[in-house]
């Protein structure tokens, strides 16, 4: 039986789906083929989400943001949106799920805090979706 595939996507691929990959890496190890994309990818990995990331002992300082492969989209098992900008055309086939994140600076809440808030919130539903495909 071969892995199961997910692939993590928000609009810039520099923080939330970031975030979500490598929690996904860490909770999974290869038991699962990860990927994030962006719908519009930005230049570089949020700082702070890099950073909240390595107080938990995952790296995400060398990703690059990367465009969406509708190939890869294909391809993979699993597509989880992150929030409700990025936008994926269903593909037969291939599962898709949006996952509604926590967004503190609605709040008023910004800098690390709101960091550690969206980390937080991405780690319990990657820790879920870990536990749905470990059953697979």
């Amino acid at each position: 039986m071969s892995s199961p595939s997910v692939l993590f996507v928000c609009v810039k691929n520099g923080g939330k789906s970031q975030m979500a990959a490598g929690l996904m890496r860490k909770a999974t190890g290869d038991q699962v083929k990860v990927y994030s994309a962006g719908t519009k990818p930005g230049s570089a990995v949020n700082a702070l989400s890099a950073e909240t990331l390595l107080e938990v002992g995952v790296d995400i300082t060398a990703q690059t943001p990367t465009l969406i492969d509708p190939q890869l989209v294909r391809d993979v098992d699993l597509v989880v949106t992150l929030g409700s900008e990025a936008k994926v055309d269903p593909t037969p086939g291939t599962d898709f799920e949006n996952w509604d994140t926590d967004e503190p600076s609605e709040r008023g809440i910004d800098g690390i805090e709101r960091m550690c808030l969206v980390s937080d919130d991405i780690a319990s539903h990657v820790d879920a979706l870990a536990a749905r495909l470990a059953t697979r």
